[in-house]
């Protein structure tokens, strides 16, 4: 199959984009989104057919408590949510609150609570099996005694999945709005590295 030929998938992050980028990315064949845009969503259109997102800590505490979230146009217009993180791993290598924070409602795991929530909302949801995770970070070089000290980003599990998933034979995958910036304790460079490697092999594609 020619490039011309190709379907093209939309990966949008979070981070600005500079040009207004909107009927470009509605009119894909495929979009895919990581929990919830803010500072890309003005330019990036709202199709949205995967939704990755991080279904632990406050972040996740925060959109559940909020039904603005469930009724925004990218978790409504969602056919399917995927779970970056299997309770396997959370319970394993992530930081869980301490007791006055548990006593006050915060977890450390919101993966139930989350199906029930985006399940109310109708949408099909996939959780990451634990391999998943642990092969996501050997590929970012993560020593197993640095797993509870990094964890790869959603945005990174996310685009593992689609190049496990989709062809780059028959899918133009573009990805928009990623910075590789934010919480101090996922691997930015690492990741961002990752990518222009990618993009270097002509498997993505990038619009800075």
């Amino acid at each position: 199959m020619t490039t011309d030929q190709r379907k093209t998938i939309f990966i949008v992050g979070n981070g600005p984009i500079k040009n207004d980028l909107s009927d470009m990315v509605d009119q894909s064949d495929l979009v895919v989104r990581f929990n919830e845009p803010k500072l890309s969503k003005e330019f990036s259109g709202t199709r949205t057919d995967l939704l990755f997102v991080c279904n632990s800590g406050k972040p996740m505490q925060r959109r559940l408590s909020d039904p603005a979230y469930f009724n925004s146009p990218i978790v409504q217009g969602a056919s399917q949510v995927v779970f970056a993180y299997h309770p396997q791993i959370i319970a394993e290598y992530f930081r869980q609150p301490h007791l006055l924070s548990r006593l006050k409602g915060r977890r450390g795991d919101w993966t139930l609570q989350a199906i029930d929530a985006f399940g109310a909302a109708g949408k099909a949801i996939l959780l990451l099996p634990p391999h998943f995770y642990r092969d996501g970070c050997d590929v970012l070089g993560i020593p197993e005694a640095k797993r509870r000290e990094i964890f790869p980003s959603t945005g990174y599990f996310g685009l593992t999945y689609i190049l496990q998933n989709f062809d780059p034979a028959e899918w133009k995958i573009v990805l928009c709005g990623f910075t590789w910036e934010g919480w101090k304790r996922h691997a930015w460079g690492d990741e961002r590295q990752w990518v222009m490697d990618k993009v270097e092999q002509g498997i993505l594609n990038i619009i800075v």
